[in-house]
């Protein structure tokens, strides 16, 4: 696990030297540990999950901070809520220098509007996701993401050798990317990993931040956002499906998704023409995971799946935000699109770049008339690219505006 490089170690260590904190934010075992060890070597670790070190700093934090003023890495930070307030005092005694503090916080919904609020301006935050496929594969981010580091035309467009053939993107998309299943290599370890990770999740992380939850009710809730993944989650319905009430399903999404294990995408609503559904569209974030709770335990059980084609979409989606959350790039954001009459946009990425829609297709090859609602958006918008992104060979023109990419480029 220590020899796999993240995407994210350079724009990681940028941050430190612009940030008095850097903070490392995502779901359990997805390697922040190791990312915030890798960082920078000989600052003193602290695992606010272990009591000996929840009570070095709880007991007295002016005098441990007196004692190391800087270069600490504190793990699991939403175990100590008052540590945020603590830090911005220290962080003022000397507020113009940089690189003191590394802090890593999951399974909290309150982590982030903790840290945003208390530490505004003082911090760099990063969000680290499972492995993304160059990452297990040990190859660079692919040059598909240098595309966004200038304004979007069709005059500028990968070419060359697809970095990842499709078979290996399939093997990430059947796995998912948490570390220590996917490098053990083991198919029953792998099982035994997830139902571990699930039954954990559960009954320490959820149990600890909300003692009051129906377990067996949000274990069901859990089982039926799988088989929802990657389509518009009525509450109504799912309310009654588990026999609870919809602010009951309300609550249970805002967990999931501030756990990092649910990605809400919001609706893309500057449609200048026509109509659009306004409501979010979610998905698990990896698909691993995915697979695991929809009982999908093999990939030629996966292609034969109802499930499958949403399953591609996410991976998908989820590859190309974290692809982008590697760059030094800011002010983006990830949407979808569907209007009221059934056109519809699997992804839109919205930033300084310009606005580039994104169909996400199973197959290998597309027809042109699945591509309707997708010619009619880049006409309505006035865009001169659009892409297809699917498990075919070659990067290729579809239409003058439209460019087939292959899933190994992202």
């Amino acid at each position: 696990m220590n020899d796999i490089r993240r995407n994210l170690e350079y724009k990681s260590k940028k941050l430190l030297e612009m940030f008095p904190v850097l903070a490392i934010l995502g779901a359990r075992q997805v390697g922040k540990t190791t990312l915030a060890k890798n960082l920078i070597s000989g600052w003193k670790y602290i695992d606010l999950e272990d009591p000996d070190d929840f009570d070095l700093i709880s007991r007295n934090p002016k005098l441990f901070f007196k004692q190391y003023p800087r270069h600490v890495i504190i793990d699991e930070a939403q175990n100590y809520p008052e540590l945020f307030s603590i830090l911005r005092g220290i962080i003022d005694q000397h507020r113009s220098e940089k690189s003191r503090f590394i802090i890593t916080g999951s399974s909290s919904p309150e982590l982030l509007s903790q840290v945003s609020e208390t530490l505004a301006g003082r911090i760099g935050l990063i969000e680290l996701g499972t492995l993304k496929a160059n990452e297990y594969y040990q190859k660079p981010l692919s040059p598909f993401y240098d595309l966004f580091s200038q304004k979007l035309s069709s005059t500028h467009i990968i070419s060359g050798p697809t970095p990842l053939s499709t078979s290996e993107m399939q093997t990430l998309w059947f796995k998912g990317g948490y570390p220590e299943p996917l490098l053990e290599g083991s198919s029953t370890f792998y099982q035994q990993w997830m139902d571990n990770y699930r039954n954990t999740y559960i009954n320490r992380d959820i149990a600890k931040l909300f003692p009051r939850l129906n377990k067996i009710a949000y274990r069901r809730f859990l089982t039926i956002l799988s088989k929802l993944s990657g389509t518009i989650i009525n509450k109504r319905d799912l309310a009654r499906a588990l026999e609870v009430t919809e602010g009951t399903v309300r609550e249970y999404i805002n967990i999931v998704e501030g756990t990092f294990l649910w990605r809400s995408l919001p609706s893309f609503e500057r449609n200048i023409v026509k109509s659009v559904i306004k409501m979010p569209k979610g998905y698990i974030r990896d698909t691993g995971l995915l697979h695991y709770l929809a009982r999908i335990g093999a990939f030629e059980d996966l292609l034969e799946n109802i499930l499958a084609g949403a399953s591609f979409e996410a991976f998908v989606v989820e590859e190309i935000i974290k692809g982008l959350q590697a760059t030094l790039i800011t002010n983006w954001y990830p949407y979808y699109y569907r209007t009221r009459n059934g056109a519809e946009i699997d992804l839109l990425l919205d930033g300084p770049f310009g606005l580039l829609p994104i169909e996400i297709k199973y197959g290998t090859s597309v027809r042109l008339k699945q591509l309707t609602a997708l010619s009619q958006f880049l006409e309505e918008h006035n865009l001169s690219l659009g892409m297809v992104i699917n498990q075919s060979d070659n990067v290729e023109w579809i239409t003058s505006k439209i460019v087939q990419v292959p899933v190994g480029w992202i």
